[in-house]
C-alpha cells in the first residue's frame, strides 16, 4: 500500500477519483474527495487532480460541493487555466434554487485568487445584492469588498458604494454589519465610511438585533458621529445605556468609550459611567481567555489615567499569578504602580519583590524597575527592599536595581546617602553595559561619598581596551573628570592615562550623539613639568603664525574654571586665564611633546555665543602631531561640558 504523501498515494486518489463505480456511490465518492482535503490541508500536493475535483463539483450534494470547492480555491492560483473550467459550474450554482448552495458559490468565486476573475464575479455578485435569502446578500456584500481588493488600482464604482449605503437598512441585521465593513474597506483611501446622522441613529436602534460582536463593531463605527447638540447627546446616551450591562466585556468596553467621548462636556456623567462599568471590567481582568483579560487590563490602565485611585479597594485583583503571560504580568505591574497609596503600599511592595526573582529575567527586571517607581514616593522603603535583592548577588537582579538607584537619586537626591553605602562590591556582578553605564554614573555623580569610587573606576580603566561598548567608554570618561574635581590627588594617574588612551582616537558620530574611542596612544607624547616665563611666551605667540582654529561646542553656565584643571591632567598647563564671570573669558595655554615642539593655545568663549574658540600656534610645522594635539584639546573640553555646572 502506498505510503502517505508519497506520489504512489496521489495516483491511487486520482485514479479513484475517475472510477465509475466510486463515483456512482455518492459516500465512497465523498470519502475520496475528503482524503484529498486531507492530504491538502497536511501540506501534501494533491494539484494534480484538479481536473478530477473540477468534474467532481458538478453535484447535488452539497457537502461534496464544499469540499470541491475548497480544494478548487487553494490550488486557483497554481492552476489558472484549468480553475476556468469551473467558472461555469459555480456561476451556475450561484443561480441554484436553494440559497445555501448560492451563497457557497458565490463566496467560492469571490476567494479564487487568478488573474481575469473579476468579469466572472460582477455579475454574480451584483445580483447576489438582491437576492431574497439574507445568507446570499451576507456573503455578496463581503464579495464586494474581495473584489474591490483584486482591482484596487481601477476606480472606485460609486453605484456599487451607493448600492452598499443604501442596504445598510437591510433587514438582515448581519447584512447591515457586513455593508459596514465592505465599505469600510473599499473607501479606505477615503477615510472609510461615513457615518452621518441618519445612519448614526438607524445603527443605534438596530443594536438591539445584533449579535455581542456586530454590537462591537457597530459600537466603533458610532465613534466617528458627533451629535449636533445637546438634546442628541442625551438621546443617545439613553440608547446606549443598556449596553453598559452587556454580559459580553466588548460591548460593555465599546459603550463605555463611546458614552466617556459623547460625554466629554459633563464630566458627572462620564464619572457615574465609569463607577457602574467598575464591576464587570474588574470581572474581565481575571478572565481565563487572556486575549480578553489584556485588553480590560489596558483598559483598566486608561481610567486610572483619568480617574487616579479608582481601583485602589481592588487592588489584588491585579496580584500576578504563575501561570500568566509574560505581556499580562507586565500590565498587572505596572497598574500595581498606579495604585499605590498609605494603605496598600506594603502590600503591593511585597507582592512586587516576589516577583524580583522570577525565573524570567525580563520578569524580574520590569518588577525591579516597579519598585524603583514607587520609590520616588515611598523612599525609604523601597531603598531597603533594593538593596536587599543585592545580596542575592545575580548579574540581572544587581544591573537592574543599580539602573533604579541612578533614576531614583536624580529624582530624589535625598536617596544618595543609603544608596551610596549600597554600592561597594557591585561592580563584581555587573557584566551588561546598561549596568555598568549605571554604576558608572553613580560613582562619578557621588563618588565624593564613596570611598572606593577612585579605585573602582580605575579598574574600569584598565580593562577600557576590552570594552566594546562606546557610551561605557563616554560614560567612564565623564565620571573621572567629574570625579577628579572633587578628589583630585586619587584620580588625576587615572584620568590622565585614559585621556592619553583616547588621544587622537575619538571619532564624531553627529547623527547618533556617541563618540568613539580607540586605542591610538603613540600619536602624541606631552611631556610633563614644561615651565615657560610669560614673556618668552608673549613673544613666541606674537611671531608664530596661527596653526588651527576650531570651535568646540560649549554649554552656558558651565564651569570654565574647570577646563584649567582637566587640561593640566594631560600636561597642557595655564600661563594665564581670565577671572570667572568675566566676558569674554580667555585663557593661555602651553604644552610640549617629545619631539621639542611647542604648543600654544588660546581659548575664548562669549556669553553670547554656544561655544569656545579654540586658536593653536605651534613652534615647528609637524601636521601629525597637531593632528593629535587639536583633537585631545577638544576631547576635554566635550567632556567637561558635559558635566552639570
Amino acid at each position: 500500500m502506498p505510503y502517505f504523501g508519497s506520489e504512489d498515494a496521489v495516483k491511487e486518489l486520482k485514479r479513484s477519483l475517475a472510477n465509475p463505480n466510486i463515483q456512482a456511490d455518492r459516500l465512497r465518492y465523498r470519502n475520496v474527495i475528503l482524503k484529498v482535503i486531507r492530504f491538502m490541508t497536511q501540506g501534501v500536493d494533491v494539484s494534480s487532480v484538479f481536473m478530477e475535483l473540477v468534474k467532481a463539483s458538478a453535484t447535488v450534494d452539497i457537502v461534496q460541493k464544499k469540499l470541491v470547492y475548497l480544494y478548487m480555491c487553494t490550488y486557483a492560483a497554481l492552476k489558472p487555466d484549468l480553475a476556468l473550467l469551473a467558472i461555469n459550474t459555480l456561476c451556475k450554482d450561484c443561480s441554484d434554487p436553494n440559497p445555501m448552495v448560492r451563497g457557497l458559490a458565490l463566496r467560492s468565486m469571490c476567494s479564487l485568487r487568478m488573474p481575469g476573475i473579476q468579469e466572472y464575479i460582477q455579475q454574480p455578485i451584483l445580483s447576489g445584492l438582491q437576492d431574497k435569502a439574507s445568507y446570499v446578500r451576507r456573503v455578496a456584500v463581503l464579495g464586494c469588498a474581495k473584489m474591490h481588493a483584486q482591482q484596487s488600482d481601477l476606480e472606485l464604482d460609486g453605484a456599487l458604494v451607493n448600492e452598499l449605503y443604501s442596504m445598510l437598512r437591510d433587514k438582515d441585521p448581519i447584512v447591515m454589519v457586513n455593508c459596514l465593513r465592505a465599505l469600510e474597506e473599499m473607501l479606505k483611501r477615503e477615510g472609510g465610511v461615513v457615518i452621518n446622522r441618519p445612519i448614526a441613529h438607524h445603527l443605534l436602534n438596530r443594536m438591539v438585533d445584533l449579535d455581542q460582536w456586530g454590537q462591537s463593531e457597530v459600537l466603533t463605527f458610532l465613534l466617528r458621529y458627533k451629535p449636533r447638540n445637546e438634546e442628541e447627546v442625551f438621546d443617545i446616551l439613553n440608547l446606549l445605556d443598556p449596553f453598559l450591562k452587556s454580559s459580553h466585556p466588548s460591548v460593555v468596553m465599546g459603550a463605555t468609550k463611546l458614552f466617556l467621548i459623547l460625554a466629554t462636556d459633563f464630566p458627572h456623567v462620564q464619572t457615574d459611567v465609569l463607577v457602574r462599568v467598575k464591576g464587570p471590567l474588574l470581572s474581565a481582568c481575571t478572565s481565563e481567555s487572556r486575549e480578553l483579560c489584556f485588553t480590560a487590563l489596558c483598559h483598566v490602565r486608561e481610567i486610572l489615567h483619568s480617574m487616579p485611585g479608582h481601583f485602589n479597594g481592588h487592588y489584588k485583583k491585579f496580584f500576578c499569578s504563575y501561570a500568566e503571560p509574560h505581556y499580562i504580568k507586565y500590565q498587572k505591574m505596572n497598574i500595581l504602580c498606579e495604585l499605590v497609596n498609605d494603605e496598600n503600599v506594603q502590600q503591593i511592595l511585597e507582592e512586587l519583590k516576589v516577583y524580583c526573582t522570577d525565573v524570567s529575567e525580563e520578569l524580574a527586571q520590569a518588577a525591579i524597575f516597579a519598585i524603583g517607581s514607587i520609590a520616588r514616593t515611598y523612599n525609604e522603603k523601597c531603598v531597603d527592599i533594593l538593596t536587599g535583592l543585592l545580596e542575592l548577588q545575580h548579574e540581572h537582579i544587581t544591573s537592574a536595581v543599580i539602573q533604579t538607584f541612578r533614576d531614583l537619586v536624580w529624582l530624589s537626591p535625598q536617596c544618595a546617602t543609603a544608596v551610596c553605602e549600597a554600592l561597594p562590591g557591585c561592580e563584581d556582578t555587573i557584566q551588561d553595559n546598561e549596568g555598568k553605564q549605571a554604576l558608572v554614573w553613580l560613582l562619578g555623580m557621588h563618588g565624593e561619598n564613596i570611598s572606593s569610587a577612585p579605585y573602582v573606576l580605575e579598574d574600569f580603566v584598565e580593562n577600557v581596551k576590552m570594552e566594546t561598548s562606546p557610551a561605557v567608554k563616554m560614560e567612564l570618561l565623564t565620571a573621572l573628570v567629574r570625579l577628579f574635581i572633587s578628589r583630585p590627588a586619587e584620580c588625576q594617574d587615572t584620568l590622565g592615562r585614559l585621556l592619553q588612551f583616547s588621544i587622537g582616537c575619538m571619532a564624531s558620530e553627529e547623527d547618533k550623539g556617541i563618540e568613539k574611542l580607540e586605542a591610538d596612544p603613540e600619536k602624541l607624547t606631552l611631556v610633563t613639568d614644561v615651565q615657560i616665563d610669560p614673556e618668552h611666551f608673549e613673544n613666541n605667540w606674537a611671531t608664530l603664525e596661527v596653526a588651527c582654529r576650531k570651535s568646540v561646542n560649549w554649554r552656558s553656565g558651565d564651569n570654565l574654571d574647570a577646563i584649567q584643571a582637566a587640561l593640566q591632567v594631560v600636561n597642557i598647563y595655564t600661563i594665564a586665564r581670565s577671572k570667572s564671570g568675566t566676558t569674554p573669558w580667555k585663557a593661555y595655554l602651553y604644552a610640549e611633546d617629545n619631539r621639542e615642539c611647542m604648543f600654544l593655545m588660546e581659548l575664548l568663549h562669549e556669553t553670547q555665543t554656544d561655544n569656545i574658540q579654540i586658536t593653536v600656534k605651534q613652534s615647528k610645522g609637524s601636521k601629525a602631531a597637531l593632528k593629535s594635539f587639536v583633537p585631545l584639546v577638544e576631547t576635554v573640553i566635550r567632556t567637561v561640558s558635559g558635566l552639570k555646572s
